[in-house]
């Protein structure tokens, strides 16, 4: 008996690739080419922006070889990180001065000419002050008409929110509307409700994700909007103390290898559609996990398709987790550039 199979949507994708160190490991360069065949873009992590509008390079090798092996496009992650964390004094330098600005498009251009295969400046803006709203989107606009004229596109990632009265100072300058009006695409961080400080909880609940994205189509058109998705989960150690010991981030295989050595019962929770277990380790300390599996990404990818997104953002590749490509291939036609 032939059950013939719901048709496929084209979706775009793109996945974080953040080198550590001086050099791209094999590891990371073996996870990129598993998922280069179902990306739009690969995404390289990050070119930090400098108050004196240089970039610093994130290290690159071989990661050109696999867009071009794989049929993804490069996007290039310009971020505001100095010092490993976002820097929100720094990105006002940069807004506030229009010769910086000039500067550093310049050697973003430089930059994407010498890679090569790029086709999207990615801009992730971070902690930015609440006042530099209206020059972050004074920025993109700039940058929208420099990058255009090159035939890049340009896109932005923005931080969850579910309306546009919020403060809080990662979602103040970040402006849905504008980005909506400016920008190609956008990419919605919608994971990090659990995160590795915070007591025990899915990374990315779905109740709360859909929030966001009703919000977003309220505000920009659902075809512009990429649908953010962590491709990892946390254990963390209990009692869950604030400030305590941090939970130990954890790929989706790692978390079942865990259950089986312990014996724990995978569970899975309706209402966030994400499992999870409990285990005493060998110290006899409990534990508790929270991760993905093909059950909660398939419900992400239904609230892709049933608000008509653009497509689907990784944050990060790293670890693995290969049931999520498989079932890209049986939900979509991805889009190549």
């Amino acid at each position: 008996m032939y059950i013939p199979q719901p048709p496929k949507t084209k979706a775009e994708t793109l996945a974080y690739l953040e080198p550590r160190g001086t050099s791209v490991s094999d590891a990371l360069l073996e996870q990129a080419r598993e998922a280069g065949p179902y990306l739009t873009y690969l995404a390289l992590f990050s070119y930090e922006a400098r108050r004196d509008g240089t970039l610093k390079r994130p290290p690159s090798q071989g990661v050109t070889q696999i867009a071009d092996d794989t049929g993804a496009s490069l996007a290039m992650v310009v971020s505001n990180l100095e010092n490993f964390s976002f820097s929100g004094e720094l990105a006002r330098d940069i807004f506030q001065s229009i010769a910086v600005q000039d500067l550093l498009f310049d050697n973003i251009l430089a930059e994407a000419k010498r890679l090569g295969d790029v086709k999207d400046i990615h801009f992730d803006f971070e902690n930015l002050p609440a006042d530099q709203r209206q020059a972050y989107n004074n920025f993109l606009r700039r940058a929208v008409e420099k990058f255009h004229a090159q035939g890049y596109t340009v896109s932005t990632a923005l931080a969850p929110k579910t309306s546009a009265s919020e403060r809080g100072p990662w979602t103040a300058a970040h402006d849905y509307k504008a980005h909506g009006e400016i920008v190609d695409f956008v990419l919605l961080m919608t994971y990090e409700w659990g995160y590795s400080a915070g007591p025990p909880m899915a990374v990315s609940p779905l109740p709360e994700v859909e929030a966001v994205v009703k919000y977003a189509i309220s505000e920009m058109p659902a075809s512009k909007i990429m649908l953010g998705q962590n491709l990892y989960g946390y254990d963390w150690t209990l009692p869950f103390v604030q400030g305590g010991p941090y939970a130990e981030a954890l790929s989706p295989q790692r978390a079942i290898e865990i259950a089986k050595r312990y014996n724990a019962a995978i569970q899975f929770d309706g209402r966030a559609q994400a499992p999870f277990f409990e285990y005493y380790d060998e110290q006899g300390r409990a534990h508790m996990v929270w991760f993905e599996d093909a059950r909660s990404i398939q419900a992400k990818f239904n609230l892709i398709k049933q608000y008509n997104l653009r497509g689907i953002g990784y944050w990060k590749l790293g670890l693995p987790f290969p049931q999520n490509w498989v079932l890209i291939g049986a939900n979509f036609d991805v889009v190549k550039k």
